[in-house]
């Protein structure tokens, strides 16, 4: 085995082509054996397996630096860097990370998770090695998708004024670059639609057309041609005119051809972009079919390509079957979403309505300011994003939506933990983010009937609102009702009690419950309410339960810095309150790692025992003993 024999990139450059070839084919195996039992992202890792080992040929990582935006295809990097030994870990509690990681090895040049950041931050990096007087190369390897983002293209327009010696890898999976996707693809057009050009189509057209049988074809194959020029020659153009020197399209799963031309431009003194043509999920037949299903994918038969069977739908599935529903009673109502449609679970949204329907791309703060254009038109924008990438766009919430009071809909998904894809995708910080913009209502369900019934809340109130929910399948299939609208404000009583009160929200509702079960066979008394709104809280319930009851524990899964328990600590503090005891459960103030969502919880103590322990502590009992109690 090739691989055994690779300790760190420079042991590549003793390997011949043929050997290379074989090496891909190594790393390719590895790489689908491991997702299929961990989890991960698989297509667009078998995509740039050639490429990653001609890069590694050519260059000297760690001293020349390879940076890899988003990062979700540095799977056959970090094999080749040192780390195959480790890679049975990925993505597992301790173990490596899914995406590069400064600390985890001197060969990730920068932290990367979220798109579109590898050439402003190239950039950066060769000023800093130029004020510092080192030599190395650096390389940003960005995909075509990511190149829909506002900052890849500021990224390109400092380049080009910069004239430093950066290389930019496009790989290109003809995927994401779409004529429906924003100006790129209309500024790729504009010499093809000349006054001219049109004329001479329109006439060959109708000459075509003409011809019996033989003519329709003609002009599909014409079209076609067009297509295929385009995408040959106008991009070229385009780079150009940022400055950089354009190579290719090259065949991106050739492994002597990267190499020669690679080795041909890494001392060009300008920016170089290179663009390299690949597939998506190279090399395993059920991932070159469906590439989006095996963009990010849980465990899988390695054989069939089949996911693990699971019987209840997951929050986003809930998500996109509610607005069909919503949007069939409501012709206002439209969906966006930043090029996340099978994610958030728009899938059938689009097929229902497609003309109200918008994947704007790689987009954040466009999808939100275009949601704002839309609303102030009379229509009800649903914006579908994670909430990792929510933060993209703060500042378009409060200028463009909650300055004006819009009826934009927030639609926040993969909120909390998200688990093994870690602390780039943790949705940690929403809570923190929206709560303390005037105008916007915050709000989280318990479960997934809670859910639609929000939803329906949400997009028939008159204003800016969000709608925050976790990663992960329901805790059973969602009855079959008409969602019902809830009093804007208003929690819920889940149990009553005398000695504890536990005030949760959104899904952290269900181990309080289990927590104050706990706590009642060893004789304590437990009140647990479901808050359901984060803002505006309902102090009035909250107010007069705390009064009445002491001790009181906030659970949620956001950051405790300004999150949902910051905002009953000030509600409370401000009704001065005697005697009154506080304690916050929520995530910490650090970033946290990847693992298990269920691990991170019992780690955290957001599981029914830690929420329990955190009650004893509070009132002065010994946490002791809990293990021993059945929390089911």
């Amino acid at each position: 085995m090739l691989l055994k024999k690779i300790k760190s990139p420079q042991d590549l450059k003793k390997l011949s082509i043929p050997e290379l070839k074989e090496l891909a084919g190594e790393l390719r195996e590895i790489i689908i054996e491991r997702v299929a039992l961990n989890g991960g992202h698989l297509a667009s890792n078998l995509g740039v397996i050639e490429l990653t080992i001609a890069l590694h040929y050519i260059f000297d990582s760690p001293v020349d630096k390879i940076i890899w935006d988003v990062g979700h295809q540095s799977y056959a990097h970090k094999l080749l860097t040192g780390r195959a030994e480790l890679f049975s870990s990925l993505r597992q509690y301790g173990g490596i990370s899914g995406f590069p990681k400064i600390g985890e090895s001197p060969h990730d040049a920068f932290g990367t998770g979220h798109s579109s950041t590898s050439i402003s931050a190239a950039l950066g990096i060769i000023e800093a090695r130029d004020q510092l007087k080192k030599d190395f190369k650096v390389i940003a390897v960005i995909g075509d998708g990511a190149m829909t983002a506002g900052l890849a293209f500021e990224g390109l327009n400092y380049a080009g004024h910069l004239q430093k010696n950066l290389i930019v890898i496009l790989n290109d999976n003809e995927m994401s670059i779409s004529p429906n996707v924003g100006a790129l693809s209309a500024y790729l057009n504009k010499l093809m639609t000349g006054e001219l050009y049109t004329k001479f189509k329109k006439e060959t057209r109708l000459l075509l057309g003409r011809i019996p049988k033989v003519g329709e074809p003609m002009i599909r194959m014409a079209e076609k041609a067009e297509g295929t020029v385009k995408g040959f020659f106008v991009p070229g153009m385009l780079f150009e005119e940022f400055g950089f020197e354009y190579v290719g399209p090259v065949d991106g799963h050739k492994i002597d051809t990267l190499i020669e031309t690679l080795e041909r431009f890494k001392d060009f003194p300008r920016p170089v972009l290179l663009h390299a043509i690949t597939k998506k999920g190279k090399g395993y037949v059920p991932a070159e079919k469906n590439p989006c299903l095996f963009h990010g994918i849980g465990q899988f038969d390695i054989e069939t390509g089949d996911q693990l069977p699971s019987t209840n739908p997951t929050f986003s599935d809930v998500f996109g079957s509610c607005l069909v529903r919503l949007a069939k009673d409501d012709n206002r109502i439209v969906a966006i979403t930043a090029a996340m449609t099978e994610g958030t679970g728009l899938t059938e949204f689009a097929n229902a309505f497609p003309k109200r329907f918008y994947d704007v791309g790689i987009a954040e703060p466009h999808a939100v300011t275009f949601a704002a254009g839309l609303a102030v038109q009379g229509l009800k924008p649903v914006v579908a994003i994670y909430s990792t990438f929510l933060q993209r766009a703060y500042d378009e919430i409060v200028h463009d939506v909650c300055l004006q009071n819009l009826p934009v809909v927030f639609a926040i998904d993969r909120a909390g933990i998200v688990g093994e894809d870690g602390p780039t995708h943790n949705g940690a910080f929403d809570l923190s983010c929206l709560r303390h913009i005037p105008n916007m209502v915050i709000m989280s369900p318990k479960d997934e009937t809670e859910f639609q019934d929000m939803l329906k809340t949400a997009v028939s109130y008159d204003g800016p609102c969000a709608v925050r929910y976790p990663r992960g399948r329901t805790s059973k299939i969602p009855e079959d009702r008409e969602s019902r609208k809830i009093p804007i404000g208003k929690s819920e009583i889940l149990r009553d009690g005398k000695d504890v009160l536990i005030i949760s929200i959104g899904t952290s509702a269900a181990p309080s419950l289990r927590a104050a079960k706990i706590l009642e066979e060893i004789g304590i008394s437990v009140c647990v309410i479901n808050a359901r709104f984060v803002k505006p809280l309902d102090t009035a319930l909250i107010g007069s339960l705390a009064r009445e009851i002491k001790h009181v524990i906030t659970v949620e899964e956001n950051t405790i810095e300004g999150g949902f328990g910051s905002a009953v600590l000030e509600r409370l503090s401000e009704l001065d309150i005697n005697g009154l005891k506080i304690k916050r459960i929520g995530l910490p103030d650090r970033f946290i790692e990847h693992g298990s969502q269920s691990l991170l919880r019992k780690k955290l103590g957001l599981d029914a025992e830690g929420i329990a322990g955190a009650a004893l502590e509070l009132i002065g009992e010994k946490a002791k003993g809990l293990s021993a109690v059945d929390t089911n």
